[in-house]
């Protein structure tokens, strides 16, 4: 009979079991581990950068002014090393209804671009009031526009040639005139004068024209006060305009531009938009009713075209990640100079916006320049929100 050496205890063989069945579960764990999907992994990473084979996806509201650059931006990214894995849906939204639709909880936005940050602090305001915290995780300006008055050249020579201006005093007045362009320049075949900007309510370009007009009325660039809001003088002016302004509910930039180049001058004869939006269009233009004029009011804003990613319970670290990423690469040189190409000046400063093919070089005769004068301040919110309930109370009077 065979010696077969010492015999394990009892305690011995349960050791033994467990230390096999720990290497079984630990295999196991770091099996199923390997295998997890991108939305699992998404945030355990240095970068929270997606995992090999998976994809992140994140929405980005934008205003409608941008949708050119934008779309060429998404385009390009997913063919950048740090777009990979990563899918952008380009929400197009106005500024303020973008705010509303983030304050309503809309879980398909993870970014949010508007015109101009006069929309941000709307936003955080009334998400204080509603929720708690902050919704803004982290922001930066892509690029600048400021406001431009947008004409036709026929129109804008007949109406100088009226009121020796073509400002918004002028304008003012030429919608008090019953007889439209019958009166303005003998053409009674024009019809009526016809202006517009977008809703106030809904968009940021039209909140900006309102807070534009104030400061022209008053002929001053800061200070807006309350008292200049009600002054009864004021408020008779803004009737006037109110009263007359065309295409005023409507909530984009963008599609009131491109409305004014489909029909002409019988949709509108004069627009108060971003000079981006008008740039866009200068060629469009003159090959189907025209050359268009520029003008610039003697009160302007930035509009500074911030990108935000947001701090919004619905979105994962994997996803405010993601959002970052395209944002640094809207900020990068190649991507800025591209804006400069759809008619932005570029939140960079080492991207010129005088050099040859510029915008800004080719369309001089039109009246673009590259300095646009006197720049208001941003009033108080209170201001703002009597000047739009102002607003309202005309248009329906």
């Amino acid at each position: 009979m065979l010696d077969n050496g010492p015999q394990p205890t009892l305690l011995g063989k349960f050791l033994l079991f467990m230390m096999i069945a720990g290497c079984v579960l630990g295999g196991a764990w770091w099996i199923m581990q390997s295998k997890g999907t991108g939305s699992s992994s998404a945030g355990t990473g240095p970068a929270n950068a997606p995992a090999p084979g998976s994809t992140i996806s994140i929405g980005v509201a934008y205003g409608t002014e941008k949708r050119k650059w934008l779309e060429w931006a998404v385009e390009e990214f997913a063919k950048a090393p740090a777009g990979q894995g990563i899918v952008i849906e380009l929400k197009p939204m106005g500024s303020l209804q973008g705010a509303q639709a983030i304050l309503g909880g809309d879980q398909s936005i993870n970014a949010w671009t508007p015109a101009s940050s006069l929309a941000k602090d709307m936003l955080v305001s009334d998400w204080q009031v509603k929720r708690s915290g902050d919704p803004i995780l982290s922001g930066e300006n892509l690029a600048l526009t400021p406001m431009a008055l947008v004409w036709w050249q026929e129109r804008h020579q007949a109406f100088a040639a009226k009121y020796g201006a073509t400002d918004l005093k002028a304008i003012a007045a030429g919608l008090q005139e019953t007889g439209g362009w019958a009166a303005i320049a003998k053409k009674p075949e024009w019809g009526l004068f016809k202006f517009g900007h977008t809703d106030p309510a809904s968009s940021n370009s039209g909140l900006i024209a309102l807070v534009t007009m104030a400061y022209v009325f008053h002929n001053k660039a800061q200070g807006l006060s309350m008292a200049n809001v009600l002054d009864a003088g004021f408020q008779g002016w803004l009737g006037g305009l109110a009263a007359g302004a065309s295409g005023t509910r409507n909530e984009s930039t963008g599609t009131m531009m491109r409305e004014m180049i489909l029909k002409g001058p019988s949709a509108y004869d004069c627009l108060l938009v971003y000079e981006s939006i008008a740039i866009e269009h200068l060629a469009n233009a003159e090959g189907r009713w025209g050359a268009l004029q520029i003008d610039y009011p003697a009160q302007n804003f930035w509009n500074d075209n911030p990108y935000y990613v947001l701090n919004v319970p619905w979105s994962t670290p994997g996803q405010r990640a993601a959002a970052k990423a395209f944002q640094r690469f809207l900020l990068a040189e190649p991507a800025q100079r591209q804006a400069l190409v759809h008619g932005f000046r570029p939140a960079d400063p080492a991207v010129p916006v005088l050099v040859a093919g510029s915008p800004f070089e080719k369309y001089k005769a039109n009246g673009l320049r590259n300095d646009i004068g006197s720049l208001a301040e941003t009033p108080r919110p209170e201001v703002i929100q009597n000047l739009l309930q102002s607003w309202q109370r005309a248009r329906v009077r």
